[in-house]
């Protein structure tokens, strides 16, 4: 939708920039006629004018992210009012400002959607200078919200790592026929493309989700906790600390923070160093599941997993590997649209070889049918 306003408003909206007398002359010779949008209500020379706001929805959107986003204005005796930073610096002035950009998007008629986005584009560049992932002083839910609202490319200067790892990067495996055991389950080709094996550091994944092998406080330990853990930064255990620890078998998702990941779901393994029953069995599987289940329900398309609870809490790497297959297997059968990739990252090379045998039995190839002649 488009609309109009009044240039003496435009001048209000780009904070009484000197510029605005010459562009509001370039815009009367177009023939480009503004009215009543950020203006008070009536026409000049109406009983109404200067008392009642005139009724837009574009306005409210304006005026909600405006609100939203707490612009903090300073007036200077004499001088100009203008819009501050959260450093403490003005914002750009006249036609290269963002706000300036605003004006001007307004004036040439762009949507409520494109003003409403110059705004949030303003708050993002104010909020950045805010932003310290290696300090636990910030206040997790602002910056939570500030880094799930970027795009990947505008999140990248806030990695912690030292690189990442691309999910483009990442080979698909891919099954094939034969193996000397028969297949568990059913040949199912949209599964196709869907698994990876990979060896290497799960902190630098540059994916939606990675899966946390946590402890019950969630407030981070050894191994691949602790790692997730410093590379995200303080700001993690701050989050981790609100959710009021985690159950065996349960899964919670925080935001990635310092991390490539765009999130972390945290999982408790089972204890299974005095053996292997049904209950660590089903838990180990329920940790699989719930974890995947929190990835879709946050939209999250690619997820890695760690070898969850085969390390201290002693689950023989042998038997997780078969509970694993079988929840991944059993979710992407019934919600295979709602993902792209499972990952299972591993460190060990004999980790890896387990993967890698026991794939065809839950993600069986196409059954080749030989000739007889």
């Amino acid at each position: 939708m488009a609309f109009q306003i009044s240039a003496s408003h435009i001048r209000a909206v780009s904070c009484m920039s000197s510029s605005m007398p010459r562009v509001r002359s370039d815009f009367q010779r177009a023939g480009v006629k503004f009215k009543h949008f950020f203006t008070l209500g009536g026409s000049p020379g109406s009983p109404q004018f200067g008392r009642t706001p005139v009724a837009s929805p574009a306005r409210g959107e304006v005026d909600a992210a405006i609100r939203a986003h707490r612009f903090s204005t300073t007036t200077a005796a004499g001088a100009p009012r203008k819009f501050v930073q959260a450093n403490g610096s003005s914002l750009p002035r006249g036609r290269s400002g963002w706000l300036g950009k605003f004006a001007l998007g307004a004036a040439l008629g762009a949507s409520t959607a494109a003003l409403v986005q110059s705004f949030h584009t303003g708050v993002i560049t104010a909020m950045s200078h805010k932003i310290n992932l290696g300090s636990a002083e910030g206040d997790w839910k602002e910056t939570k919200a500030f880094l799930l609202s970027l795009s990947l490319e505008d999140r990248r200067p806030y990695y912690r790592t030292s690189g990442s790892v691309s999910l483009v990067d990442i080979p698909v495996w891919t099954p094939t026929a034969g193996g000397s055991e028969p297949s568990r389950y059913q040949r199912n080709q949209k599964l196709d493309q869907k698994i990876s094996v990979y060896s290497g550091d799960i902190t630098m994944l540059e994916i939606d989700a990675i899966v946390n092998a946590a402890n019950k406080t969630l407030l981070g330990g050894g191994g691949v906790d602790g790692a997730i853990h410093r590379a995200a930064g303080p700001l993690l255990k701050k989050e981790c600390a609100s959710l009021n620890g985690c159950e065996t078998g349960e899964a919670k998702i925080t935001c990635g923070y310092g991390l490539p990941a765009k999130y972390v779901i945290h999982t408790v393994g089972p204890i299974a160093q005095g053996g292997v029953g049904e209950q660590q069995r089903r838990a180990l599987k329920s940790c699989y599941k719930n974890s995947l289940e929190a990835a879709t329900s946050n939209a999250a398309r690619s997820v890695a997993f760690p070898c969850i609870s085969t390390g201290i809490y002693g689950y023989p790497p042998e038997q997780a590997v078969h509970e694993a297959l079988a929840a991944v297997r059993e979710f992407l059968d019934a919600h295979h649209d709602k993902l792209d990739r499972v990952i299972f990252c591993v460190f060990l090379p004999t980790d890896k070889e387990l993967y890698l045998q026991n794939l065809p039995l839950y993600f069986p190839a196409e059954t080749t049918v030989r000739s007889k002649l």
